[in-house]
């Protein structure tokens, strides 16, 4: 008879296992999968589409992190993709907008599009050294597999700023030649997200999106996004101090329970900043890029 430590062993061994495979399924090939992918889930419910992951400050930062939050470990980084990067200035018909381009400015396979919260600009979603290195890993998973990312610089959380994200999108859809595109957003950037969520027109032009610690929407159900059954992926801290894991989850809930294509990831003890630096991209995006 397996005796308990062994057996919990096991099981987390398994269930760890099984999130890799899982991450292996789509269009993006690995990329340090052995370093970002290596999370194990300590409860899954809902088919998997609902985890929580066993995320520690002590090995998650101190760990990982030379300077801890300010620079992470050499292991964690490729610096290649600085060499299709580019800040450049959008003449948009909302106006000039400021953005980091990684990969191709035309003729990409698909876009990922990254919003950033209060007091940020385009260098966060472009630093390779921050956050665990989960950027960099974001642009090479983007370049290596053809495709182009954008983090640019939104100044107001309100109509404007939802006008702004919405004539990027279209600008990135209209340079790819229709190829699908993924808009993310962290944080108060999960305004712009929920806006974008209503604007019938440019939904048409998107694929799929993430929110990571961002604040819930009780009315999404009425959304054009919706109604068009895009799936969507959260990702939050359990510690979130900002917005509360607990109201995200139930959004979560009631779209689960209506069988709407939508996966839930809570980082055991995590803070407000946790899902920029935890989410696994890859997983993310292979699924949002496949349903």
């Amino acid at each position: 008879m397996l005796k308990r430590p062994f057996l919990a062993l096991l099981v987390t061994l398994m269930v760890a296992q099984g999130a890799a495979a899982e991450g292996s399924k789509g269009p993006l090939k690995p990329f340090k999968d052995e370093l970002f992918s290596a999370q194990t889930r300590i409860e899954t419910r809902d088919g998997g589409d609902y985890e929580v992951v066993d995320y520690q400050e002590m090995r998650d930062i101190n760990g990982r992190d030379e300077e801890p939050e300010r620079r992470v470990k050499r292991a964690w980084v490729d610096l290649s993709p600085r060499s299709a990067q580019a800040d450049e200035t959008l003449n948009l018909a909302s106006g000039p907008l400021a953005v980091t381009r990684v990969g191709k400015g035309e003729g990409a396979a698909f876009t990922v599009i990254f919003i950033h919260g209060r007091d940020g600009d385009r260098r966060l979603g472009s630093n390779d050294w921050r956050f665990g290195g989960n950027f960099n890993r974001l642009k090479n998973l983007v370049v290596k597999n053809g495709g182009v990312y954008y983090a640019p610089t939104i100044r107001r959380f309100d109509a404007n700023g939802v006008r702004q994200v919405a004539d990027l999108i279209a600008a990135a859809r209209s340079a790819s030649g229709g190829k699908p595109v993924i808009l993310s957003c962290a944080s108060m950037g999960s305004f712009l997200c929920w806006g974008i969520t209503r604007e019938a027109a440019t939904v048409r032009d998107l694929k799929g999106m993430l929110v990571m610690g961002g604040a819930p929407d009780p009315d999404f159900p009425k959304s054009a996004f919706h109604e068009a059954g895009l799936p969507l992926w959260f990702t939050h801290g359990s510690a979130d101090k900002v917005y509360k894991a607990d109201d995200q989850a139930a959004i979560y809930a009631q779209l689960h329970a209506k069988g709407y294509p939508v996966r839930f990831t809570l980082f055991n003890t995590g803070s407000h900043g946790t899902p920029v630096r935890m989410t696994d991209w890859r997983r993310v995006l292979n699924w949002l890029l496949t349903r």
